[in-house]
């Protein structure tokens, strides 16, 4: 269940990060009845990034092998992901 809340309580910062970093879900914020703000604990902000990039990843390479990309093995892959971030 989302946890819903109007944009005067902001002014409890600390039961907002308490709230944040025990749900580890979004908290929405509401002005004048109408969705305004998300906050969330870092943690929760760190694994959104993770995942969106991951997501992307898979768009761009499905997009690339649609443009006709070749395709390679799983093998050569990690082969090359190595090289890249450990040189």
């Amino acid at each position: 269940m989302p946890v819903i809340i109007p944009i005067k309580d902001l002014r409890n910062t600390s039961e907002i990060s308490d709230m944040a970093h025990k749900t580890q879900e979004p908290i929405f914020i509401t002005k004048n009845g109408y969705s305004d703000l998300v906050v969330m604990s870092s943690e929760l902000y760190d694994k959104f990034v993770k995942i969106n990039r991951i997501d992307q990843a898979i768009f761009e390479s499905e997009k690339e092998i649609e443009e006709g990309g070749v395709s390679i093995d799983l093998d050569e892959a990690f082969e090359k992901l190595n090289r890249k971030y450990y040189g």
